[in-house]
Order: structure tokens, then sequence, then C-alpha cells
């Protein structure tokens, strides 16, 4: 992100349940373009009571090729974590399956528990779609997807999708509900490409990515109520400082010393760019911040794809800084210590903005 910038703005949540369990996971090429809308309230998209939980899989879709800005960390360096905002770099389609027909398709583990019954997946894709190049929007409802071992199939997204053009970005979100493929599949490396993102250098810059989440059941498991929620959140017209978002999860029941964790999908954070925060309350009002290692408190939103601060699936590639595009999971524990009946995630973003996409939560539930 550049010079052109954006801000989060507040989120107004509608809290009902819209599921689609048994859609089928490819469409068939007549299906009809879903609806596309600037902003998607945040809504609960799944939930469940059941021994298991939410694992992911994610990887961003494009990274830097050479600097484009004087004062540009080395492009390799940063790739290794150094700081860097993709505005300062011409970036370029990450390709590592070979296929001439594809012209961007990354890798990344999806680690389901041996024995486990999937419940539920959905694949989340977005990115920018105007840099050196625009993008045609009519390609943002399909992905081209590969199961472990497999070869690729069309996913159409199945929902409204989240697109909005604003100071020098064109940018969207779209999903579909993927769990009869993801079933068959199983664990393993899975491959997604032709995520419609655009290349080059512009002061937004280029940034784009996918992020599979899964629910699953497993009867060795502690029982734990998993809760899938997302939207798309653009800038509220007009407004200059850093906003406030929040989403409240009702109807947990958290024993006293609970466990759980939270993920969060975002775009066009910017690594190094210090302002934007996660904070999670808990029913009891005590209010905890989510960080670790690799997210410090004032800079979440930092290009990072990590569980608890540490990688913890492989891809392919595999940069640190992901130049744009987020997709971490964080130790919820701090905040269940006295239990919980409700969380309150709040999400604090800098002047320079970012876009939110997708909030999953795993969290003991009393047996």
């Amino acid at each position: 992100m550049g010079s052109s910038r954006r801000i989060l703005g507040a989120l107004g949540l509608v809290s009902s349940l819209a599921l689609s369990l048994n859609a089928p996971a490819t469409g068939a090429a007549a299906a009809p373009a879903p609806k596309e809308l600037p902003r998607i309230q945040f809504t609960q998209r799944y939930q469940a009571v059941q021994h298991g939980g939410l694992v992911r899989a994610s990887n961003s879709g494009i990274s830097c090729r050479k600097e484009a800005a004087e004062d540009a960390a080395p492009c390799a360096e940063v790739k290794k974590g150094a700081a860097g905002v993709n505005s300062e770099f011409e970036m370029f389609y990450s390709e590592v399956d070979k296929d001439p027909d594809t012209y961007n398709s990354t890798r990344a583990e999806l680690k389901v528990p041996t024995g486990a019954k999937v419940s539920y997946a959905r694949l989340y894709w977005g990115g920018n779609l105007r840099v050196g190049e625009q993008k045609p929007p009519e390609d943002n409802g399909r992905v081209l997807v590969a199961e472990p071992g497999g070869s690729y199939k069309d996913v159409l997204a199945d929902t409204v999708i989240g697109h909005r053009t604003d100071e020098g970005s064109d940018a969207y979100q779209a999903s579909a509900d993927v769990t009869q493929l993801v079933r068959k599949g199983g664990a393993g490396m899975w491959t997604v490409a032709q995520l419609n993102i655009a290349m080059g250098h512009s002061q937004t810059g280029a940034w784009g990515g996918w992020t599979l989440v899964v629910a699953y059941e497993h009867p060795q498991e502690p029982l734990r109520r998993v809760s899938l929620w997302d939207g798309f959140e653009a800038p509220v017209s007009g407004d200059r400082e850093g906003a406030a978002a929040t989403v409240q999860i009702d109807g947990l029941d958290v024993p006293a010393r609970g466990t759980g964790t939270a993920g969060v999908v975002g775009y066009d954070g910017d690594r190094g760019t210090l302002g934007d925060s996660l904070t999670v309350t808990a029913d009891s009002g005590r209010r905890v911040g989510l960080s670790d290692a690799e997210n410090p408190f004032n800079d979440v939103m930092n290009s990072t794809i990590t569980e608890f601060g540490r990688p913890s699936f492989r891809r392919q590639p595999e940069h640190v800084n992901n130049l744009g595009y987020d997709a971490d999971v964080f130790d919820l524990s701090p905040a269940l210590s006295s239990g919980a009946r409700s969380l309150r995630f709040s999400f604090a973003g800098e002047s320079q903005g970012h876009f939110l996409g997708v909030l999953f939560v795993q969290a003991d539930a009393r047996r």
C-alpha cells in the first residue's frame, strides 16, 4: 500500500447464520455470476459444537520481483521477512505448478488430523485488480483448485462477492463452499491457481492470496465451539482517522481456564507500518491484546501467515513477508482464563488502513 490510503470502517454486524453445507464444490460453467457489493457486513457463515476444531491452509499469490523505490529493501530480504511494502516493488505472480495454462499458482498444506471427519470447508480468495495492469472483475468469482495429488477443478464463488474500487485500488474477496472437495481430497498440499490479481507497480501496490478454512470432527479431541465469520469491510467515505471495527460472538460456554484460537484473514496490511491492533474482550470485561513474536500488538496486519507466531504448515513458495496478505492464528487462552459466554473482537486500523475478510474462532465448550 502506498500514498493512496484507506481506512478500515466500523463494522455493522448481522448475527444471521448462512450455511451451504451441501453446495457442490465445483459449479457448472452456466452458473449465474454472484452479485457484488462494495461492503459486506460480517455475518456468521458456519458454527458447530463438536469434538474437533479448525485448521487452515493459506498462501499469497504474488510477491516482489524487483525494487521500484530508491529506499526499498532488497526484494530477496523482504521475502525473508524484512520490512517492506508492496508499493515499493515491481510485483509479479508466484507460479509453482509449471503449467503453461496458468499464470499464477501456489500451494499450502492442509493438516487435517488422521481419523478426522471434515464437517465444513470454505475457500476464500481475493486481491487487487488494478496495479500496473487492470484485471477484469468478471474473473473474480473463479479459481482453479487441485487437491493433493489431483488435477485442477473449477471452483466458483457461491455467495456475494465483496468488490470495491477506491483511491487507487480495485479490491475484492470471493468465497465458495468446498466441503465435498476437501472431504475427498483430505490432508496434504492443496494448490490454488488463476487467482484474479494484477501484477506490476503502483502507489497502492499489488496484493492477493487465498485461505482454506476447514472445520473437522474427531472423537479424541476436546468438545469445542467452532465459528466462521466473513464479510468485506471497506473504507468509510471521508474518514481520515484510524477506525475501530468489532465482531461479537455470542452463545459460548467456555469453562474457566479454557483454551481457544482466533484466525484472521486481511488484505493490504503493511509490514513495519504501525498502528493496527487486535483485541478481544470476554464477557467478564477483561480485554486482551492478541499478538505474538511475528505479529506485534501495534502491527498485527503485517503480511504474515503464521500460527502463534510460527509457521505451522508447508507452503510453496514460503515467503515470510507476503507483501499485503495476512492469514494468522492467535492464542485466545489469555482471554478465556475466567471462562466466557461471549467474545468481542476489536480491530483497530492505522491511517494507512487494510481490508478485513475472515474471522474464525474455536473455543472449549463445557461437556
